[in-house]
């Protein structure tokens, strides 16, 4: 599973960063990676430094799997970790379903 980290210019420390998003999402989808080919995980600060806000930070994941059409969610959260793990946990439940439906269509046909 590739991952691909992109960040809008107000988020700093891409390094550090960069490797602390990618064990998180690692983690979060170790159950379904057999069947991503890759993710692209889009950071951004909505508000940048012009003001300070609820929810402000964002992380859009894609995950591309097997086969399939891609699979997108965005989550938002005061700051970058909860954003990145709040993102994950829904890409991971979304996938989750989305093998689950192939294997009922799939079981149905048998």
């Amino acid at each position: 599973m590739q991952i691909q980290i992109n960040t809008d210019h107000n988020i700093e420390g891409y390094e550090a960063m960069a490797a602390h998003v990618s064990g998180i999402i690692e983690s979060a989808l170790s159950q379904v990676s057999n069947h991503i080919t890759r993710v692209e995980v889009h950071l951004s600060d909505e508000n940048s430094d012009k003001k300070r806000g609820n929810d402000d930070m964002r992380c859009m994941m894609e995950a591309r799997l097997e086969g399939r059409q891609p699979v997108a969610v965005t989550h938002h959260a005061e700051a970058l970790h909860p954003a990145v793990i709040g993102a994950a946990d829904k890409l991971c439940r979304l996938i989750d379903s989305t093998l689950g439906r192939l294997r009922d269509q799939k079981s149905h046909k048998d």
